[in-house]
């Protein structure tokens, strides 16, 4: 098993930034003292993905992942917790030796995938390039013009007719079948009959953007009854649809040199155009654009030629995506090929030259929905002109950039020949949908929120809920990086007190790492934890849901943050200890009505006095 000694996790941690390695991949804005921005791991259409370069961690309101810059690279690029402290380490400048402990434990369900992946790439490969039965796909390429050594770059393979081929190879390689099925490239019949799923077909390789194949696609040669043209690899545990642009591993390096990417729709019109030298080219393959590969794209350029079919289809999806790249705030531009004509045709008859040409030819999206609302027809009576009109404002509306807007508005007033105001109206009115449909969003997902949060912290018992809030503002006092924050609590209170478990189980570990001497730092703390749902609870509540009460800072104004921490936790300390004996009191007070004679309701009042007293002893320390 691979080991990194803890003391060095930590140092690497330190010396991160969290949003330096969130930011290259979402698009995020400031909000106070966090950053907000919309979430990677589910699709939604208002913000609720926080994170905090003071705490040094993310949350999502939406889904509740959430955790320190390891948990982060761990979910969005799906590797090891050991891969994401070695990626970080790269990034912040730091050596990290890993060591080989004895072996306790086999390689993890991730590992094993790529490993089953990798090695069916090898096997798919070796049939395209010397199996007999590999003939007519070697033919299928010659005639696509592809060069072995595009066949090489691109690990391009073929899968034997044969409906057992490689469930023999698997075998004769040791590979459990069972993680082949879940990969997809053997499939179940309905009697528990085993068949290769991509029997006869051409083989795209899918990488991750490091390089990593992750899953695989193909294509049939010839037609066959009920059979799609294309398949592709299930979502695995290393493989999800919408968040993988094809080629990207290949063209990272060129479209970061170039600042710019084009974006096709399929894999052959990808090889062609690198294999012709245009090599800042990727795929969405199979997939309308979504707002995880915009994300993924943003990483490395803000600038996009969409390059999509010139049929209907095509431009219906080049409609969609030019929604998804401007509210990323993309620049984009959308280029057109003559009719019939797909990239891959197009650069094997014409070359690369005329292919840039094409490239440098390319419509601002203002331009390009102008033509396509022409070719529909629409500007040829006044009510479809004024509907068209409104459409084109749509994408308007999406730009966060004032400047940007405005100069728009002029171009399509001076298009129509309309006054700039009406046109403004038309923007104010698409934004207040817009803000109507966040609102309904931001109350759909607090509705849906106290149910989530509850699978991550279920109620073992039951907790009067005034209590329960109080220890939620307590953990997450712990976590606001003041050690003087920490000895307050730790000092006031013990983990017996703590009515949740998952709370008392924080506290240990902050009291532990307090009485240690260790970082408390939000981003420390939080990664002793090692239960993926005790962080996301942690980083739930520390973000600013539970931010401390504005009315309580505002009653305060001249006290610096660190003198407000500890009064406003002393505070809470009180309210906490106080509601502890107010409980205790209603207990006596259900006792008094119960008593059968004067001498135990007197006994009861003494006890009721005490607390009082211990009441009034507990303010006057820290109050």
């Amino acid at each position: 098993m691979m080991v990194i000694p803890e003391q060095k996790i930590e140092e690497i941690r330190a010396a991160a930034n969290i949003y330096d390695f969130i930011s290259p991949h979402i698009a995020l804005r400031k909000r106070g003292r966090n950053y907000i921005g919309l979430c990677p791991f589910h699709n939604e259409k208002t913000p609720s993905f926080t994170v905090s370069e003071e705490k040094q961690i993310f949350h999502c309101f939406g889904c509740h992942a959430g955790g320190n810059v390891y948990r982060f690279i761990m979910d969005y690029q799906k590797i090891s917790f050991i891969e994401a402290v070695q990626d970080v380490a790269k990034q912040v400048g730091i050596s990290v030796e890993v060591t080989q402990t004895e072996q306790t434990e086999g390689p993890s369900e991730q590992e094993m995938l790529y490993d089953v992946n990798t090695i069916a790439a090898r096997y798919f490969l070796e049939n395209l390039l010397n199996a007999p039965e590999g003939e007519t796909a070697r033919k299928y390429f010659e005639n696509r013009k592809i060069k072995l050594s595009t066949i090489r770059t691109f690990g391009l393979g073929y899968a034997l007719p044969a409906w057992e081929a490689f469930i023999n190879f698997a075998r004769d390689k040791n590979i459990e079948l069972n993680k082949a099925v879940q990969l997809g490239l053997i499939g179940k019949t309905n009697e528990g009959r085993l068949y290769d799923k991509f029997s006869g077909r051409i083989i795209f390789p899918i990488f991750s953007s490091t390089g990593r194949v992750i899953a695989f696609g193909g294509r049939i040669l010839e037609n066959r009854e009920n059979t799609a043209k294309y398949l592709n690899s299930p979502e695995s545990v290393v493989y999800t649809k919408g968040r993988v642009l094809y080629g990207l591993s290949h063209a990272k390096d060129d479209i970061r040199k170039l600042n710019k990417a084009i974006l096709v729709e399929g894999y052959m019109d990808l090889i062609s155009l690198h294999q012709a030298g245009v090599k800042n080219v990727v795929a969405v393959s199979g997939t309308a654009l979504t707002e995880e590969q915009v994300q993924l794209l943003s990483r490395y350029t803000k600038n996009v030629v969409l390059l999509f079919d010139a049929d209907a289809a095509g431009m219906k999806a080049a409609m969609r995506s030019i929604e998804l790249l401007l509210q990323r705030d993309m620049e984009i531009k959308i280029a057109s090929l003559p009719s019939g004509e797909d990239p891959d045709s197009y650069v094997n008859t014409y070359g690369k030259q005329a292919f840039e040409k094409i490239i440098d030819r390319a419509q601002n999206f203002l331009e390009y929905q102008t033509d396509y609302f022409q070719k529909q027809g629409l500007f040829n009576e006044p009510s479809t002109t004024a509907d068209a009109i409104r459409e084109l404002m749509k994408p308007v509306a999406l730009i966060q950039d004032e400047l940007k807007r405005s100069l728009l508005i002029k171009t399509i007033a001076k298009k129509f020949n309309l006054r700039e105001m009406l046109l403004e109206d038309e923007l104010r009115k698409t934004l207040a949908g817009h803000q109507r449909e966040d609102q309904i969003e931001a109350k759909r997902r607090k509705n849906v929120e106290s149910k989530v949060l509850a699978e991550i912290l279920p109620a073992d018992k039951q907790i009067p809920q005034h209590i329960f809030n109080l220890e939620v503002e307590l953990i997450k006092l712990l976590f606001e990086g003041s050690e003087k924050v920490v000895e307050l609590i730790v000092h006031h209170i013990n983990d017996e007190m703590l009515l949740s478990e998952a709370n008392a189980a924080i506290f240990n570990e902050v009291a532990e790492a307090y009485n240690a001497d260790a970082d408390l730092t939000a981003g420390a703390l939080i990664g002793r934890i090692k239960d993926e749902k005790i962080q996301q609870y942690i980083s739930n509540i520390t973000l600013e849901k539970y931010s401390i009460s504005k009315m309580w800072e505002e009653l305060h104004p001249d006290e610096v943050r660190g003198n407000i921490l500890e009064k406003y936790t002393k505070d809470v300390l009180c309210k906490y200890k106080h509601a502890h004996l107010d409980e205790n009191a209603k207990e006596f007070y259900l006792e008094m009505e119960n008593a059968q004679n004067d001498d135990d309701k007197i006994i009861i009042m003494k006890r009721l006095r005490e607390l009082n007293r211990e009441k009034q002893l507990i303010s006057d320390e820290l109050l």
